[in-house]
């Protein structure tokens, strides 16, 4: 009992000495910490009305909505019409080789392959471009022939470079498969969508057969490094280490790039 009645008597004695302690502590802490701002209430978002006209029954305005319909249409297809129907595909594979035989990993990096293989692509193809402007497109703005006569204008200069660089035996199997009702007389008379493919086919053939023909030399520089090595008890050492400075070498020597670059040009005419 003695105990509860001393355990009263701190209790009440500590309690004002808390308070005291508590009130310092909020005094000397109040300049601290700067006052928190009122929020500022949020703007409401203004309302958005989505409504469909008439149109306009003028007909320039309707060719106008047409021709950017078509617009987008062909910007969205461009990418495949540049990787498949240009000579991108040959040039691209054709230095992708070039670098696995010289057996540099990233180097040259992809960005600089791909660009190469742009403006190569763009440096091929610009006369059958210039014959598309000239002979469609720049008819067609000045509103001298209708859509669908600009756009035969325009296939026919790149059906004819598809034509110079097609298989015979590819262009006969895509045929085959595609059912045609008879054997067409004349050029004119296969369509584009079987061409299109054959062309791809063709192109990875060449492409293929191409680097091959790269590959044979730095194949014999790599035969003969290995042999060396073995000869001299250096089983050890990997070859393509030796034998990548060699490479190197020999495709200075041979001046590798303007050899590579113009039969790759020179095998589209």
């Amino acid at each position: 009992m003695d105990g509860l009645k001393s355990l009263a008597k701190g209790l009440r004695l500590l309690l004002p000495l808390l308070f005291f302690v508590l009130t310092a502590l909020h005094t000397a802490t109040a300049g601290e910490f700067p006052p928190v701002a009122p929020v500022a209430p949020v703007a409401p978002l203004p309302d958005i009305h989505l409504s469909f006209g008439n149109g306009s029954p003028e007909p320039s305005q309707v060719a106008m909505t047409v021709e950017l319909f078509l617009l987008l249409t062909v910007l969205s297809l461009a990418p495949a019409i540049l990787v498949m129907m240009t000579s991108f595909t040959r040039i691209v594979v054709v230095l992708s080789f070039l670098r696995q035989a010289l057996g540099t990993a990233q180097v040259p990096p992809n960005q600089v392959m791909v660009g190469l293989s742009l403006f190569l692509t763009f440096f091929i193809m610009a006369p059958v471009w210039q014959t598309m402007n000239k002979t469609a497109i720049q008819p067609y703005l000045a509103k001298q022939i209708a859509p669908d006569v600009a756009l035969a204008r325009g296939m026919a200069p790149v059906r004819d470079f598809m034509f110079r660089q097609v298989r015979k035996k590819d262009l006969a199997m895509f045929e085959r498969i595609a059912h045609l009702p008879e054997s067409p007389a004349t050029r004119d008379d296969i369509p584009t969508y079987v061409l299109i493919p054959a062309f791809v086919v063709s192109e990875l053939s060449t492409a293929f057969e191409m680097g091959f023909l790269i590959y044979l030399p730095f194949l014999i520089l790599d035969v003969v490094v290995s042999s060396v090595l073995m000869s001299m008890g250096m089983m050890m050492l990997p070859p393509t280490v030796v034998s990548l400075p060699f490479k190197i070498l020999l495709f200075v020597l041979v001046d590798g790039w303007s050899l590579i670059v113009g039969s790759l040009v020179q095998s589209f005419h």
